[in-house]
């Protein structure tokens, strides 16, 4: 299982890359293997508002249906078009080419609470296995 150093992660298996006033968001190698062969995903729209903590999409698989969290606050700019084409890259490249939408943060510049580091999602991760 990968767990990039450099990204940061929620207690529901999403990763959040903070690039100045944007946050790629998508979800974890972890839950992609938990989930199980990803068939679609839906993702809000560019416009819409979402929250940190609350859900704002859902990713279907072979095994279930899974709320997607909004790791920040903020505006959804740019939803990632590949993974409506090609649900599996989800699978397939989790920290790449399957990334699920960007958001503007309401905070730039201002690290977002109740993010777990590396480690941190390493160690919650052991404990689930």
């Amino acid at each position: 299982m990968t767990i990039p150093a450099e990204l940061r992660y929620t207690r529901e298996h999403e990763w959040v890359a903070i690039d100045g006033p944007v946050a790629s968001v998508g979800i974890t190698d972890y839950a992609q293997n938990a989930l199980g062969d990803v068939v679609y995903v839906s993702v809000p729209t560019p416009g819409t508002r979402v929250s940190a903590g609350e859900p704002c999409g859902e990713v279907e698989s072979t095994k279930s249906v899974s709320d997607i969290y909004s790791p920040v606050d903020g505006e959804v700019t740019e939803v990632n078009a590949d993974v409506d084409d090609d649900p599996g890259l989800v699978n397939s490249d989790p920290y790449g080419g399957g990334w699920l939408m960007k958001v503007r943060l309401d905070n730039a510049g201002v690290e977002p609470t109740g993010l777990l580091t590396a480690a941190e999602y390493t160690e919650l991760t052991s404990e689930a296995e």
